[in-house]
Parts: C-alpha cells; structure tokens; sequence
C-alpha cells in the first residue's frame, strides 16, 4: 500500500504508536522544511466503526423570516422564506436535486407563531407582520394551503426529503418567562390530515423549536413537553392509519442542556424517534472575531461535549431515538456577511460534520439551504456559495460508518475519515487550518486486510480560494472555479488521480477529500 502502514493488534498498536510518535516527533515529523512543508500521520483504527449516520446525513433548513428580519443594520433574507421563496428557479431547482436526496427541515424561530389554513382555521390566513411589540418582533402568521401545495410540488421534483417544524405553543399561555398548559393540536391535527389527503410525503414531523431549558422566547417543561409529544405521536397514528413508513415524530429542536434533555428524554420514553438540538457556538453574527474562532482548533473542539453529552444520555436510557442537529447557523442572529457565507465558513462546517458524525449523529441540518447571511445557496442569485460545495462533496464521499481516526503532527489539521460511500475502500477529510505550512500526511491504518488488487490511484478532492482568500464566496476545486452555467446546472466535481504511494498533500488553508478505493478494513465490510 506504498504510504499506509499496517499495524496489527490493539495492543501491539498502542505499543508501535508509541514508539513511533517519538520517532516521528524527533525525526522525520519534527524537521519542517524550509519551504514550510510539515509531515505528519493519519492514524485510522478498522476493526469496527465508532458510528453511523444517515445515508442523508446532509440536511439543510428553509426558515419563516420576512424581509423585515434584519440584525446590525443588514437585513439578509430577502425573498428567500417558506412564503415567498421562488420555487421556479432552476437553481434552487437542481442544487436540492443535486442531492439526491437532500433532507430539509422547514422550520425557525417563527414555527412556533405559524398557524396552517385548513378549512376549519375560521380566521383570516394573512402573513407575519412587523411588531416590535410582540415576541421575535412578529405578529402571528399563516401557511396557506394553496402555498403549502406549492411547496410541495417543488420538493417532489426535486427529491427533497422534508422534515416540517409544527408550532408548539398553540393553546398555552406565557406566564414568567414560560409556556404553561397542554398543547392545543387541533389547527395542527387538521394540516396533518390535510396533507395525509394529497399524498405529500413527510419524512418527519417536529414538534417546537428553541423551547428546551431556558428556551428562546420562552420555554416549556420537559414534563409538559413529553405530554405534548405523546398527543403528537397519538395523532400520527391515527393520520397515517394503514401507511407504511409513518414519519418520525421529532423534537425538541431546542438548545442542549443536559438537564432538561435528560428528563425529557427518560420520560418520552419511545415517544420520540429522533433527538434534535440546535448549534450556534460561534457567538453572535455581529463578532468581528469568529475567523480566528473557527482557525483555532481548541475552539473547534468546544462542542464535543455536547454531543458527547447527548450520545451519553441516549445511550443509558431505554430509548431507541437517535440524535440529529436540527438547525446550525455557527453564528446567531442571521450569521456574518462574508464569514458565513464565504470559504472560511467551511472549516467550521465541515469540522462540525466530521466531528457530529464521531459521536453517532445521524443527521446535521444546516441553517440555512438559502436566506440569511449562512445560506448555502446566495440569498439574491441562487448561486452556491463556498459550503454548498463542502455538503455536496461531504455527501456524495462520506459513507454511513464513521472510523476512529486521529493525526499525528501539526495541531491545525482536523482529520476523519468514513468508508466510502457506494464504493469500496475510505474516504479521509482532512482540513488544514494553518495559513503557512503545507503538510504532507501518510495515511496509518490498523487491522487493515490485504487489497483484492492494487489500484494506480488514489481520488482526490482540493478544495481552496483565490490567493487564500478566507473572505471569498468563490470557491476551486483543484484548481478550477466552480459555479454554474446559464442553464442553472451544478458543475461535475471530478476528483485528481494521484499515486496511491504519495503522501496526501494538504496545502495552507485548504481541504482535502482523499478516496483510497482499494483499503479494506473489517469496520466496513
């Protein structure tokens, strides 16, 4: 295998590594080069994975906010909300097809203001309206069914696997800070039933978003909260009587804490099949310092207590529910304009996807698939910014069992690795957050069995920006601009072939998808 070297046995693996490191650490790792090229090791164990995600493990969110929404003077939605967003642009069109399929959760701070205009809602169905007064500083709006058909047009089309945030504080009252009394699910039951009657499909439905713990706005108990489920999980199998696969009851689409979850969790019993909370650990959009937060590694590695935290706690209660992110801007109030939306971001995106994936999340949605400052797609134009084409990559590459993995070398390279996806062998990311060095990474794997054959070459994917500029929204892969055609068509990502005996270079700022077709480790086989 030229470059990767096999060491057998956990035990004799723990001996070599240590040997090795101080090997490597006053030898061949610890001499930089004079012309800013460092060597370093990928240490991949492949006895058995550490965690699955989802074939779909790609989600991205479309939101409620109107074009009043603005935070620090720059309102960034534009027409991009679930009630005015162009679903006849091809753009849009093919970058969900692009996915094949992409999941989408349609929700926000505002789902749990939307009522649905069902027959028997004998109100009139009239949009958000601007109200400083009122909490998120938005009247009450609605979905009319006729938008809602719409919708769901598009997302046929297009192949989109939807997940649909209903409102959960429908019939409560707010009293000091919280949301008291039962959830009020009849204007709920009857879009349920609504869209049951026209054969739209719902991969999911989500009950509530940012009410857990404190909550945002407000909060409701995690007692209240597992009673309010139960009514949701009565209704669904009453709804999709005689259908087969119901969709998944979701919540609590809330910002982790422990506590809470804990009880919410051990109560819900099997209530619930999916576990969603929410991620913005960059701080508030308007942070003049979020670059050098998502460049900095001890940064980065922040959130693993979360999703440790959450791993832990479904792991030691009765539930079979798993855990996704259900909504993750990095930073808060509509993110930062030429941060979120420019190639910097997708260090902190990508780090996120590998890092999530390691503590068993199944799904990662990212706020937003267009509209603020963090969308995927440009707010006025469609086009793909820069982390459209890091979820794409991740998903068309990155197989569903998750690899331990670590790096032995500089501290700015983020590594991990997955079997491939729909193809033999692995496929390693490699993320290098230093803007000097270029580091030269051999690839060391355990338990790893003889190939069926050589390969002449290894895949690989390049990911950089012009003159290493973090602030562009253009991004190249191995060289080439991507973007669109005039016909709205998501360029091919072709990878380079290279001999499978070199090391994999990872140049300054810069992201390396790595495919290694002829590894086989008993972790993915």
């Amino acid at each position: 295998m030229g470059s990767q070297i096999r060491l057998l046995g956990w035990y004799s693996w723990i001996y070599y590594f240590v040997c090795f490191s101080f090997i490597v650490l006053n030898g061949v790792n610890g001499e930089r080069r004079g012309d800013g090229t460092e060597k370093g090791f990928v240490f991949i164990h492949g006895k058995s994975f550490i965690g699955k995600i989802d074939d779909d493990f790609v989600c991205a969110t479309l939101d409620w906010w109107p074009p009043q929404k603005c935070d620090y003077g720059r309102c960034s939605w534009g027409l991009t909300s679930l009630l005015n967003l162009d679903l006849n642009n091809k753009i849009l069109l093919n970058a969900v097809k692009a996915f094949s399929p992409l999941k989408i959760r349609l929700g926000g701070t505002l789902q749990d203001k939307v009522t649905y205009g069902t027959e028997d809602y004998h109100h009139s169905c009239t949009p958000f309206v601007w109200n400083t007064s009122e909490m998120f500083s938005f009247s009450k709006g609605c979905l009319p069914l006729h938008r809602w058909d719409e919708l769901n047009s598009f997302f046929k089309k297009a192949g989109a696997k939807i997940i649909f945030g209903l409102n959960a504080l429908a019939g409560k009252s707010i009293q000091s800070g919280s949301a008291v009394g039962p959830w009020d699910h009849s204007n709920a039951e009857s879009f349920i039933r609504y869209t049951v009657k026209k054969n739209y499909i719902i991969h999911g439905w989500e009950l509530g978003n940012e009410l857990s713990g404190n909550g945002i706005g407000t909060s409701v108990s995690a007692d209240q909260y597992v009673s309010d489920v139960a009514s949701l999980r009565f209704i669904i199998q009453n709804a999709y009587r005689g259908i087969e696969p119901k969709p998944l009851l979701i919540s609590p689409g809330g910002f982790f804490d422990a506590t809470w979850f804990k009880e919410f969790v051990t109560k819900a019993g099997k209530s619930v099949d999916v576990i969603t909370h929410h991620i913005y650990n960059l701080g508030p959009g308007v942070d003049e310092h979020i670059t050098e937060k998502i460049l900095d590694p001890s940064y980065l590695n922040g959130e693993a207590s979360t999703f440790n935290s959450l791993k832990n706690i479904l792991r030691s209660s009765a539930t079979s529910a798993t855990a996704w992110v259900g909504e993750a801007g990095g930073a808060y109030n509509s993110g930062h304009h030429l941060v979120s939306d420019a190639f910097v971001y997708s260090f902190w995106y990508l780090d996120q996807l590998g890092m999530s994936a390691t503590y068993d999340t199944r799904t990662y949605c990212r706020q937003t698939l267009i509209g603020g400052n963090y969308g995927l797609l440009n707010t006025s134009t469609f086009m793909p910014n820069p982390d459209f084409y890091s979820a794409l990559l991740w998903h068309r590459l990155m197989g569903r069992r998750v690899l331990a993995t670590s790096f032995y070398g500089t501290k700015k390279i983020r590594a991990y690795a997955h079997c491939a996806k729909q193809t033999q062998g692995i496929t390693i990311l490699l993320l290098n957050l230093g803007n000097s060095t270029t580091v030269q990474a051999k690839v060391a794997l355990r338990f790893a069995k003889e190939p069926y054959g050589r390969v002449k070459f290894r895949e690989e994917y390049h990911l950089t920006t012009q003159s290493q500029n973090l602030h562009s929204q253009v991004m190249l892969l191995n060289g080439n601009i991507l973007s669109v055609n005039k016909y709205g068509d998501i360029p091919p990502l072709k990878p380079l072939y290279v001999d499978p005996s070199k090391p994999i270079v990872v140049g300054p700022l810069s992201v390396v998808f790595a495919h290694i077709p002829d590894v086989i480790l008993p972790a993915c086989t």
